[in-house]
């Protein structure tokens, strides 16, 4: 635990100044991010005697080895950037709401050639314009069932709708009038257009203009005595009634709001959220978060808007937002919404009338999910906890393992050999803390020594990090098993870390340059810095033995060893002849298999995708100066690569935008490229010509991927 005063700034070091200041622990990691009006008096605050301090307050400060600040002219720029470093950092000891769902928006996509009607989740697209959030998207789908008849729309994907317009029939919801089949023909890109904008302009809440238009038209119709007519636009009418029945109105004067709420205890809050527009409720959402801080109502409020519009801008910011408490000060929120729109935007608390009594239901709706939520969460909480009680009990830990780290390896037949390591933190999967690796200091198949190879170089990098940041002072030993330090490439899933000699298809970075990734000095979260308390090999003895020797070979012997075996689902020491058995009803047995087939299915995903580019190559990849263009024209021109390979050079030079030198080339190329074996279909035993097609197209795969 750290002294606070041993990173106290000196006096006079900090400026009376708007501004925005991190606290970072031991490791350089952001533990906390916020922002203050005069960060001179903010940041007092937080260096007074520790029993003066909240609970959650004095926690932070001594995690925290040091502190520091940034400048800005106005609060609302303040605002802005507490907003951005939150988002960026993921700082533990901040407020962040957890979403347990994704909600799904009625979306339509106003920036195809004919727009369509669908149901969408996730983050927003340019050019599609959203209602909602709803709770369920069953309730959308009833609501886009009823419109439909009205505004005909399409709604079928894209292969649906190409595959209609080449045969010239629409499908079924066209021949029922529930699209208006513009696949096919029968509107033009503009007369669906205008239904799409019809449509739009319904669900914000444009309805009467509709509703008269139908009623004329019935009128009308009738009065001609086109009765049948006249019925369909009786029918059209009650379905557009049924639609907005769904969802009544709630206050009269046709308000375009958002109604915020909170139900808070002395750990956690639970916010929800109405959308009101046109005076009807248009979506709901809801969050809840951990109180990891000393935060006021109006502080959860602020942080709640933050997430709310930290990414929103235009009409999805509302004209008026209704909250239970005002944050502290005021002022830099309502400016900050009012740039977020482009508007003025009202921040108050509601006091008496239709809007106070919405806002009563938004709370109990609050208080609803809250007392939800802590039910779910003290199940889940009692069996994450008793599985790792369990793991350490039946492995003889000291503690118990909150980090478990899992490494598989995967190959087919002794090709593309690679491994994978899953993080668990708490008996929860930490995604963004998967990594993955690509053996390269040997040829073939042998798993323990890939798992040797593999359990060095990860825990190689913990010690370097340790090196950077003065906590390890000797040497770490070289080289593993004498593959050297270039005989592994690490990757991860978007981007990857790895040794200079990789392929070309891993990133790489030197762990000596001072620009290398894994030097993180802006508090992001390092790649391989923080060692497990359990590190878990998909295997038995050997592989046990394998990663416990890799492991004193660099001198780490904190960490705990186990191997979960396939067969009989045994947990394997190091250096013990006997597995341990864990009862088939065991919650820790439960969690350690689920971390063991987390890891055997990332191995997997990426060796299928390592052969998958290995199969997708061809001789003509490796020519310098030939692009995809001339590839694929020489390809057409010959129609294989067999036809290519025996083609002179004057005959190659006969393909469009093909020169001599580079005919030369490719000719060269092709001559000391060595023919791949010949593909057989294993159904019938044909071999199969080569052709130029993929070899994944021609052949089935041998093996079995393990």
């Amino acid at each position: 635990m750290a002294d606070p005063s041993s990173y106290r700034p000196k006096p006079g070091q900090i400026p009376d100044s708007p501004g925005v200041y991190k606290f970072r622990d031991e490791h350089g990691r952001v533990i906390y991010v916020g922002k203050a009006k005069s960060l001179r008096q903010r940041l007092a605050n937080y260096f007074q005697d520790l029993a003066g301090l909240h609970p959650r307050t004095r926690t932070m400060v001594t995690t925290a080895a040091s502190v520091e600040w940034t400048v800005v002219s106005t609060e609302v720029e303040a605002l802005q950037l507490e907003y951005s470093w939150i988002k960026e950092f993921d700082p533990r000891f901040n407020v962040k709401y957890r979403d347990d769902k994704s909600y799904p928006y009625l979306a339509v996509t106003l920036g195809e050639e004919f727009p369509r009607v669908q149901v969408m989740r996730g983050a927003k697209k340019k050019g599609v314009r959203y209602f909602g959030p709803y709770a369920h998207a069953w309730a959308i789908r009833e609501t886009v069932d009823l419109l439909l008849r009205v505004f005909p729309v399409r709604t079928c994907s894209a292969g649906v709708f190409k595959r209609s317009a080449q045969i010239g029939r629409p499908c079924l919801l066209g021949y029922i009038g529930k699209c208006s089949a513009p696949c096919v023909g029968r509107v033009s890109p503009e007369e669906h257009r205008e239904l799409a904008e019809e449509f739009c302009d319904f669900m914000a809440g444009r309805t009467g203009a509709h509703l008269r238009r139908l009623e004329r038209g019935m009128q009308e119709a009738a009065e001609e005595m086109e009765y049948e007519r006249a019925a369909r636009l009786r029918d059209d009418i009650g379905a557009l009634r049924r639609a907005m029945e769904k969802s009544a109105v709630v206050l009269a004067d046709a308000t375009d709001a958002d109604l915020i709420a909170l139900a808070e205890d002395e750990l956690e809050a639970a916010v929800q959220i109405f959308h009101v527009r046109g005076g009807r409720v248009r979506g709901q959402r809801g969050w809840v978060t951990d109180k990891v801080e000393a935060v006021t109502t109006g502080d959860l409020v602020e942080h709640a808007l933050q997430q709310l519009y930290g990414e929103e801008q235009g009409d999805a910011v509302p004209k008026e937002v209704l909250v239970p408490a005002l944050p502290e000060p005021v002022e830099p929120v309502a400016q900050w919404l009012t740039q977020r729109r482009g508007s003025q935007v009202s921040l108050r608390i509601p006091q008496r009338g239709d809007k106070k009594d919405l806002m009563a239901t938004v709370e109990r709706n609050a208080q609803q999910a809250l007392a939800l939520h802590k039910t779910r969460r003290a199940s889940d909480l009692t069996t994450r906890s008793r599985a790792l009680e369990e793991i350490a009990q039946a492995l003889d830990l000291d503690t118990v393992p909150l980090r478990i780290e899992c490494f598989d390896i995967s190959h087919l037949q002794g090709e593309d050999v690679v491994a994978s390591m899953v993080v668990f933190e708490d008996g929860l999967a930490r995604k963004s803390e998967y990594r993955r690796f690509q053996i390269k200091g040997f040829a073939g198949q042998d798993d323990v020594r890939a798992m040797h190879e593999v359990i060095g170089r990860r825990f190689r990098r913990y010690l370097q990090e340790k090196q950077k940041s003065g906590e390890w002072t000797e040497e770490p030993t070289e080289g593993v098993d004498g593959a050297g330090a270039a005989g592994v490439a690490d990757a991860t899933g978007p981007t990857a870390v790895a040794d200079p000699a990789v392929d070309s298809d891993v990133d790489a970075t030197d762990p000596t340059d001072p620009t290398d990734r894994l030097t993180d000095e802006d508090g992001r979260p390092k790649r391989f810095a923080y060692p497990p308390q359990l590190v878990v090999v998909d295997g038995g003895a050997p592989q046990v033995a394998a990663a416990r020797r890799a492991m004193d070979e660099l001198g780490i012997d904190d960490v705990a060893v186990c191997g979960l075996a396939k067969r009989l689902e045994e947990v394997w020491l190091p250096g013990e002849d006997d597995p341990v058995v864990l009862p088939r009803s065991s919650e820790g047995l439960y969690l350690l298999q689920r971390v063991r087939d987390e890891a055997h299915r990332f191995a997997i995903t990426y060796q299928r995708s390592k052969r998958g580019k290995r199969l997708k190559s061809s001789p003509l990849d490796a020519v310098p100066g030939l692009g995809e263009t001339r590839r694929q024209a020489l390809l057409k021109h010959f129609g294989s690569l067999k036809k290519l390979r025996a083609a002179t050079v004057e005959e190659i030079c006969q393909v469009p935008g093909v020169g001599r030198k580079t005919a030369e080339t490719v000719a060269a190329a092709l001559a000391t490229a060595v023919p791949s074996a010949p593909a057989v279909n294993t159904a019938t035993g044909e071999i199969i010509e080569d052709d130029g097609a993929p070899p994944a197209v021609l052949s089935a795969e041998r093996g079995q991927d393990r």
